[in-house]
């Protein structure tokens, strides 16, 4: 039984089809595409970069919903009436997008079916993944949580600059076979991806640390090894999946029973 979705993303000759019914423009680090609460419309693919999707706590913290990477969409709140972005949506480095109104998506699925259906699916997905996220934190402990946000965060890790004999990396950092790296700013981010406090994620890496899947350098911590924080996420999801036993209720008469 597979133990967990990998993310799904939008190929290039989808994003090519999708590119003249929408403007692109490209955004500094650090930059604020929107803010929750402002009106919405359509939806961006991310082309370059990585965007990320912040809900605020309080001041000084926040959680983070989601990450989108080239190939995949944010701001789908936009493709409902009256809409309203739900997060602050903001370019954690130089990134790229494509935004598509509501009324250019709508001639872009008449228009274009083949290539709709596959824009259509890529929404769901990521909506498929966010409901494991709400189970995720619904269910799992934050040892549980951070392991499934450390694969995630490496699978939308910037990649490495390619080497000159070398052609750059498709897809994530395990993709360049480079070790998930995490600088103060990172681990700020994941911390907000577990939606636990610094102190609590702290004390899971010491945890980790000594297990030898996390490793201290300086002030960054490296994880070499993300396939095995995928095996061991991948043993509490199969062991979440198992069937919950029924039983009886006292007293219930024949045919009547009770999840424990």
């Amino acid at each position: 039984m597979e133990s967990r979705r990998p993310p799904s993303r939008l190929s290039p000759d989808a994003r090519a089809a999708l590119a003249p019914y929408g403007a692109r423009a490209q955004w500094p680090a650090g930059f604020t595409i929107y803010q929750r609460g402002t009106p919405a419309d359509g939806l961006f693919v991310v082309l370059a970069g990585r965007v990320v999707l912040r809900s605020r706590v309080k001041a000084g913290r926040g959680f983070v919903p989601g990450l989108a990477v080239a190939g995949e969409t944010f701001g789908a709140e936009g493709l409902t009436a009256r809409a309203r972005y739900a997060t602050d949506a903001r370019a954690e480095e130089a990134s790229e997008t494509l935004h598509v109104s509501g009324a250019a998506l709508r001639s872009f699925l008449r228009e274009q079916p083949m290539f709709g259906q596959a824009v259509l699916g890529q929404v769901m997905a990521e909506r498929t993944e966010m409901l494991d996220k709400l189970r995720e934190l619904a269910t799992l402990s934050v040892e549980e949580r951070l392991l499934a946000s450390m694969v995630r965060l490496a699978e939308r890790a910037p990649a490495p600059p390619p080497l000159a004999d070398r052609a750059p990396a498709s897809g994530d950092a395990r993709a360049a076979g480079a070790p998930l790296v995490l600088g103060p700013g990172e681990y700020r981010l994941l911390c907000e991806l577990v939606g636990a406090t610094r102190e609590s994620v702290s004390l899971v890496f010491t945890r980790l640390a000594a297990a030898g899947l996390v490793e201290r350098d300086g002030a960054n911590y490296l994880v070499r090894d993300i396939p095995a924080l995928d095996r061991r996420l991948g043993a509490v999801w199969q062991e979440a999946d198992a069937g919950v036993p029924v039983a009886r209720e006292p007293g219930a008469g024949a045919g009547r029973a009770a999840l424990l």
